[in-house]
């Protein structure tokens, strides 16, 4: 079973590609133009092993809030593409996420309605040129879009690239545990209804 989906989204702000394998190794190509949010992403692939590619050309001459809101918006499409019917799946991850003095929680559910709940104390406004609200503007387009209920906590962190870093890290990694295949239930969908 091939879980690798393409989506290309082009608005007059943004024209973005994006392509993923869910059973990759953690290849990715990552170009948004915003050279902090490409080292997110480029973690987000190699830590959820998930092969990537993210190609954003945005007007980041304004600042980088569409490049990294839409990024998000046709990453969550692709994963929601990419996941089907959800038959199989674990549905749930979480991680637990240690960065130096940095502690990260994230919670993921497949469920099929697309929530984000992030609290993140980010001590800065910029990392680099990137806009350190952007963040969790980012997690929000992914879990609406994906389909996702997507729970983000800092538990504990006062340099803001590392509890960015860690979030990422650990949004991933949850990613990875829900979408992984348990062969216990490969032909069910692992909801009481039956569908998510």
């Amino acid at each position: 079973m091939s879980r690798v989906a393409e989506i290309s989204r082009t608005t007059k702000e943004t024209d973005i590609q994006v392509r993923i394998d869910l059973d990759g190794t953690g290849v990715t190509d990552i170009d948004t133009g915003v050279p902090f949010f490409d080292h997110m992403l480029d973690a987000f692939g190699r830590h959820g092993l998930f092969d990537l590619t993210v190609h954003c050309k945005g007007d980041i001459e304004v600042d980088a809030h569409h490049s990294v809101e839409d990024c998000g918006i046709v990453l969550g499409q692709a994963i929601a593409q990419a996941i089907g019917d959800k038959r199989g799946i674990t549905r749930y991850g979480q991680s637990l996420l240690p960065m130096d003095e940095t502690l990260v929680l994230a919670a993921v559910d497949f469920s099929g309605r697309g929530s984000c709940h992030a609290q993140l104390d980010i001590p800065s406004e910029k990392v680099g040129s990137f806009d350190t609200e952007l963040g969790v503007e980012f997690f929000g387009s992914l879990a609406a879009n994906a389909g996702i209920s997507l729970h983000v906590r800092q538990m504990a962190g006062t340099n803001s690239h590392h509890i960015l870093e860690a979030s990422f890290k650990a949004v991933t990694r949850a990613l990875k545990e829900a979408v992984a295949i348990d062969p216990r239930i490969a032909d069910v969908v692992p909801s009481t209804k039956g569908a998510l």
